[in-house]
């Protein structure tokens, strides 16, 4: 009997002793993530300077070039027994870009790789994966974990007597996480959709566009005249919020859409929420960039989004 091409291929690579298929390492590809989201924060250049770039890219995409690149030259990015031991000049280094522009905040980024990584290596064996099998495949015990030990990621606020919270970093890295992995095996987690959007300063920008949310004509007013807004001010925690209870809302819509559509064969309970709703905003807003530029986004130096 001829086995079939899927079968036949099954069993070459069992036994396969010259060729070899490589396998993702779960636990970089984890702790890679980490890092990303642990510097994933303020990328913005302000007006009438020049902006920071790294082999062309500039903003996030720059940022991630500057990582993949260090990688490439031998230093163990992923590995808290590195990270946590970073100088100024190692940072230098590593956040170069292709002119003299800096990264911003390039001390707050040692600061906390410093922390993330002390922490890891102190309480769960030098390993971000430790922290997310700790929480048996629940994305809400995750982001608890997450913002009790790594203060970097702590971002509250107090807003008309109450403590709020946003949370941007640390629910952008569970998304990460469970887009990464695909749902599966480190990125399962049962309740996803506890997980808001990642609430930052492009996707209120889309929102805005859409009609989705509205400014007082005096917060227009002073984001068009470049005014930045205090980390915590009121203006800024209601644009950040704001943006979270909007995109609940779409989310909710949606669902209502694909539940009365059985020809498109989803379930509205799975397959859409806020993580994807925010994927698809920021993307939207790269690709109709120019289309956008009229709409101002409010600007907060921080080290949250």
């Amino acid at each position: 009997m001829v086995l079939m091409p899927k079968e036949s291929a099954k069993l070459v690579a069992g036994l396969a002793k010259d060729v070899f298929i490589e396998q993702p390492d779960d636990s970089r590809a984890a702790d890679w993530i980490f890092v990303l989201d642990t510097l994933n924060f303020s990328f913005w250049t302000e007006t009438g300077t020049k902006k920071w770039n790294v082999n062309g890219e500039t903003g996030y995409f720059a940022f991630c070039a500057a990582v993949s690149r260090a990688i490439d030259e031998g230093k163990s990015m992923w590995d808290p027994k590195y990270y946590s031991q970073i100088t100024q000049q190692d940072a230098d280094i590593i956040f170069r870009g292709d002119n003299e522009v800096k990264i911003p905040l390039i001390h707050d980024r040692i600061k906390g790789l410093h922390e993330a990584g002390k922490i890891l290596l102190d309480k769960y064996k030098g390993t971000f994966v430790e922290c997310i099998k700790s929480c048996k495949g629940s994305a809400e015990k995750l982001l608890q974990l997450i913002v009790k030990e790594f203060e970097s990621y702590r971002d509250e606020a107090y807003y008309e007597g109450h403590r709020i919270s946003i949370y941007k970093r640390a629910q952008i890295l569970i998304g990460d996480i469970w887009a990464c992995f695909e749902g599966r095996g480190l990125g399962e987690f049962h309740d996803i959709d506890s997980i808001a959007m990642f609430a930052d300063y492009r996707i209120p920008q889309v929102l805005v566009h859409y009609g989705t949310m509205r400014y007082s004509d005096s917060l227009m007013s002073k984001l068009k005249s470049d005014e930045q807004l205090k980390q915590s001010s009121r203006e800024e925690v209601e644009i950040r919020a704001c943006s979270i209870e909007a995109v609940e809302q779409v989310r909710n819509e949606v669902r209502r859409l694909i539940a009365t559509e059985s020809k498109l064969n989803l379930n509205p309970l799975t397959d859409v929420n806020a993580i994807m709703i925010d994927h698809y905003l920021w993307d939207y807003r790269r690709e109709y960039a120019q289309e956008l530029e009229h709409i101002p986004f409010h600007k907060t130096r921080t080290i949250y989004y």
